[in-house]
């Protein structure tokens, strides 16, 4: 099976699953849903055959799986896909959530008919970009992936999200596609100052190339550009809160936790491998504004009335993390790195869904509007408390292990950067045990204004509204604790951030040879531990 092209049959099938849904008459829209979540499934279980068959940890050569045709030879473009232990792990996290996020969009669009085909036909079609945009291996090729995957999730923010949705829609795209063209202007420069030939987009083509100071910077800050806005960092971050928040749960999910890591794999991919001395050159300025990325994106955590929001801003914080341990250039850190993109999207997928779960059942998406929910649903607000755990990285949990590499990793190199990085943690637990607190704890709501009120088999809030000046208002929900779709939905979540918690050594082996290969094509080794050696190992026996 080592010929099999697996990477291709990754993307073809959610492709074929894209047409299938969207060509559904609509008398048998129904079967929208079960189709995307079909084909996901297939998809997922199509990756962990090809990874058993045919992805060797460990591995001497930088990329497995290869596929490499020529495609536009005139211009240097090839068909060239393959993975390292980076991309595969980055593929199976986005495979794994994407049937998870199928089915809890599953009564996404109660109204059903055509504009449920297209919600779940854009859902599906974002599969093959995911898997695209993280095993291309030709320059040019990733650029298509990367502006591609606009395409799907513009429209699922544009077209089905809350009421912002219009502008929080066209912010996403004008800010995506600036860093696009910025770094189209980059992807036709390294060409011209690159090999040429048939195949001269191919990253291995491209590595190690001699530019010259002046232009392999000016490359750098190009790629670094478009990689920052997709990551997010601070200050081109603005377009992610309203994004989130706008965006149903589901798709907010596939946003923040796949699709943003394509801005810090980037930066390892193409801004570490193609251009090391710049990447050495403008460490300092990306340290710094990753420690501000940290710090900003946990104290704005702090202050949100708005859960999706809040999320969102974790989620800025926790991408200064990875930028920050990718360029430390210690081994130890930018495992860490890798690792906290994996446990970020399953961190970031939990808190997203489950705060759908809330709204759902609240109708409203403001922090102030809960209190009490731990008694009225404990399952729910159990899980709320677990994933809010493993988002300040609680020990046990899976991001304990990726913060913990980071930041000691980064100590052996720059102590001053990993000091300031240190104290987020202490806003994390704020941000998050204070938001527990006033949706979780409490007294059972009783009647009353503000409280829940008896209606029948649903329970009526009333509380007085004094942001829009309306004296009352009431927003009905059906109040029960989680059911059986929900519950599997949170299943996989909640598996890896124990598992991984507990157990992420193979999950490092795998990202390990990557690390490697990439500290030494920037030309960096470890620093010397400060202390000294113990003197009886090196002196001689008497």
């Amino acid at each position: 099976m080592d010929n099999m092209p697996w990477l291709t049959l990754l993307m073809l099938v959610p492709l074929v699953g894209t047409v299938v849904v969207a060509v559904l008459p609509s008398r048998s829209s129904s079967l929208a849903k079960p189709l995307a979540l079909g084909f996901s499934l297939l998809t997922l279980l199509i990756a962990i055959v090809a990874t058993a068959t045919s992805y060797t940890r460990g591995a001497t050569e930088q990329f497995q799986m290869v596929e490499q045709h020529e495609w536009i030879p005139q211009i240097g473009v090839s068909y060239s896909l393959g993975v390292d232990g980076i991309a595969i792990s980055l593929i199976l996290m986005a495979l794994v959530l994407a049937p998870v996020c199928v089915l809890a969009a599953w009564d996404d669009v109660p109204e059903g008919g055509s504009r449920e085909k297209t919600y779940f036909a854009l859902m599906l079609l974002m599969v093959p970009f995911m898997v695209g945009v993280f095993a291309a291996t030709d320059v040019f090729l990733f650029y298509i992936f990367f502006e591609a995957m606009l395409i799907p999730i513009y429209f699922l923010i544009g077209m089905y999200g809350g009421e912002g949705r219009r502008s929080a829609a066209l912010n996403f795209i004008l800010y995506s596609l600036l860093g696009g063209l910025i770094m189209l202007v980059g992807v036709i420069a390294l060409y011209v100052v690159g090999p040429g030939g048939s195949d001269g987009f191919l990253v291995e083509r491209l590595t190690g190339l001699e530019l010259g100071a002046t232009a392999e910077r000016w490359l750098f800050i190009s790629f670094f550009i478009a990689f920052a806005i997709k990551a997010p960092m601070w200050p081109v971050h603005t377009w992610l809160p309203d994004a989130a928040t706008e965006a149903r749960p589901a798709v907010a999910t596939l946003l923040v936790g796949v699709l943003d890591k394509v801005g810090t794999f980037g930066m390892i991919r193409f801004c570490l491998q193609l251009f090391p001395d710049a990447s050495r050159w403008a460490t300092p300025v990306v340290l710094a504004l990753a420690v501000v990325t940290i710090l900003y994106g946990a104290i704005l955590a702090i202050g949100q009335r708005d859960m999706m929001r809040l999320i969102a801003f974790t989620s800025v914080s926790h991408f200064g993390f990875i930028v920050m341990g990718i360029f430390a250039f210690t081994s130890m850190a930018q495992a860490g790195s890798n690792l906290y993109m994996i446990n970020h999207g399953f961190t970031t997928a939990g808190l997203f869904l489950l705060a759908g779960m809330f709204v759902a059942r609240r109708g409203s998406k403001r922090i102030d509007d809960y209190g009490g929910w731990q008694r009225v649903t404990p399952v729910l607000a159990g899980l709320w408390l677990l994933v809010g755990l493993a988002t300040l990285s609680l020990p046990g949990l899976s991001p304990f292990v990726s913060e913990f590499l980071v930041i000691a990793g980064t100590w052996g190199r720059y102590p001053v950067v990993s000091a300031f990085a240190v104290t987020a943690i202490v806003l994390a637990a704020l941000y998050i045990l204070l938001m527990y607190k006033r949706m979780a704890t409490g007294p059972t709501p009783k009647v009353g204004d503000g409280d829940w009120v008896p209606a029948g088999d649903d329970l009526e809030y009333v509380r007085s509204d004094f942001d829009t000046g309306v004296p009352e208002r009431r927003l009905a929900g059906r109040v029960r604790d989680l059911g059986m779709r929900e519950k599997i939905v949170m299943a996989p979540i909640v598996v890896a951030l124990i598992g991984l918690g507990f157990f992420p050594g193979p999950l490092l082996d795998t990202l390990n040879p990557a690390v490697d290969q990439t500290l030494q094509i920037v030309g960096v080794t470890d620093p010397a531990p400060s202390a000294p050696a113990d003197a009886s190992t090196t002196g001689s026996d008497d």
